[in-house]
């Protein structure tokens, strides 16, 4: 049965938008857009739903299902899988309702919540999941607060927070232990962070043999590295590795920004928890609070840096705090604008932008183009010309994922 969708505006993720269209979907696939004058002599003579605008499902690049309550990664080690399963499933939920379709979980336990989604146990976007997070010994995702021996037993036993590598041969161990699981992405820590409490956030992690090792073995395996970096010296040698995502980029400045240009890399820069940290002071440990503050000043300096240079966005958020964070995740792309993207630079970021971050395990998605998956969202307002409407799920009002409507109006 062709489902067809009337908008008074159909946005196709790249590319003009389309006043007065209609997008026709055949089960899980979109098969025809255009203007409505155009239709196809055999399209339904009636729409199935008419909305104010359409658009592709929203595509975070950077998000995290640890089903914690407060910023504080050691909490993520002392709460029962089974809660943290069960906050995690309303979180997708609230994701989804949100308008995200598609997550990039940069570390987490996604692998395994795919699975209930898949079963129809949980409803939430499809994730595509990096598994445990790579990290050196005292790195960004060592959970310094524990025994070594306790840390490095995690990822035997399944728990998806950090891997500890050190040294080429372990390098490989880690990257092939999250393919084991079914990683679609591996992530690794090429620089410190504010979570974490020993490390700074310029410092580099993981040498350049050890990078290299890392982004070898996956590509063997048709994956891509993303890596978490703030500090310039770990971008420039995550770089020169071939990691093709750098998630964050505080530091990040011209000549690094011409870097990821010449080598086709995506920045995934996170602005949400940047700016979400600084509200959370009361809550999160003071040494995390301390560093945040620092790298909020310097990453709104180096995201507009990137956008007048022209690098490649996707957007993300780093949202890691389970509960009402949820479901705002394209608040994103306010934050986007204000560091001087046009409106539709920032839908495209969250769009046709997304798939990219997976390389070769990219699905067809993120565009409204026949043959594409029929992820798709409406809106109540125009975003191409009003950005107040990003990070209020109530304002989006009907969602489709794989054809199937998920959202739509009560009547």
């Amino acid at each position: 049965m062709t489902t067809r969708i009337d908008a008074a505006l159909v946005i196709p993720g790249a590319g003009d938008p389309i006043p007065d269209a209609t997008v026709l979907l055949d089960a899980a696939t979109i098969v025809w857009i255009g203007p409505t004058e155009n239709l196809p002599d055999d399209a339904p003579t009636d729409a199935t739903t008419t909305v104010t605008t359409l658009m592709p499902g929203l595509w975070e690049c950077h998000g995290h299902f640890f089903g914690i309550k407060i910023p504080d990664v050691e909490t993520a080690l002392k709460i029962h899988p089974t809660l943290s399963g069960a906050r995690s499933a309303a979180d997708l939920t609230a994701t989804l309702m949100g308008g995200v379709t598609s997550v990039r979980e940069m570390g987490g336990n996604g692998i395994y919540l795919q699975q209930g989604i898949d079963e129809g146990t949980i409803t939430g976007p499809t994730i595509y999941s990096a598994g445990a997070i790579l990290s050196t010994t005292g790195g960004h995702a060592d959970v310094h607060g524990y025994p070594l021996d306790f840390v490095e037993s995690l990822a035997l036993r399944n728990i998806t927070f950090g891997a500890i590598a050190d040294g080429v041969p372990q390098c490989l161990k880690a990257v092939r232990m999250q393919l084991r699981k079914g990683a679609k992405v591996i992530k690794i820590c090429a620089s410190g962070g504010v979570m974490s409490e020993i490390d700074h956030p310029i410092h580099q992690q993981f040498s350049a043999a050890e990078l290299s090792a890392i982004v070898e073995e996956a590509t063997r395996a048709e994956r891509i590295v993303g890596a978490h970096c703030h500090g310039k010296p770990g971008i420039m040698a995550a770089l020169e590795a071939g990691v093709k995502t750098i998630e964050h980029g505080s530091y990040l400045d011209e000549e690094a920004a011409t870097a990821m240009i010449e080598t086709d890399a995506i920045l995934v820069p996170t602005r949400f928890v940047i700016n979400a940290i600084l509200g959370m002071e009361a809550i999160m440990p003071a040494y995390a609070y301390r560093k945040g503050v620092v790298v909020a000043e310097q990453h709104a300096i180096a995201l507009k840096i990137a956008v007048a240079a022209g690098v490649k966005i996707a957007m993300g958020t780093d949202i890691f705090v389970s509960g009402a964070m949820y479901g705002t995740n394209s608040l994103e792309l306010a934050l986007l604008v204000e560091a001087g993207m046009t409106p539709l630079e920032a839908i495209r970021a969250a769009t046709a932008n997304g798939p990219d971050t997976l390389g070769p395990q990219a699905p067809l998605s993120g565009q409204l183009i026949p043959g594409y998956d029929a992820d798709l969202i409406a809106l109540d307002w125009d975003p191409t010309n009003d950005v107040s409407g990003w990070g209020d799920p109530d304002r989006v009002t009907h969602i489709w994922k794989a054809g199937k409507p998920i959202k739509a109006p009560s009547r």
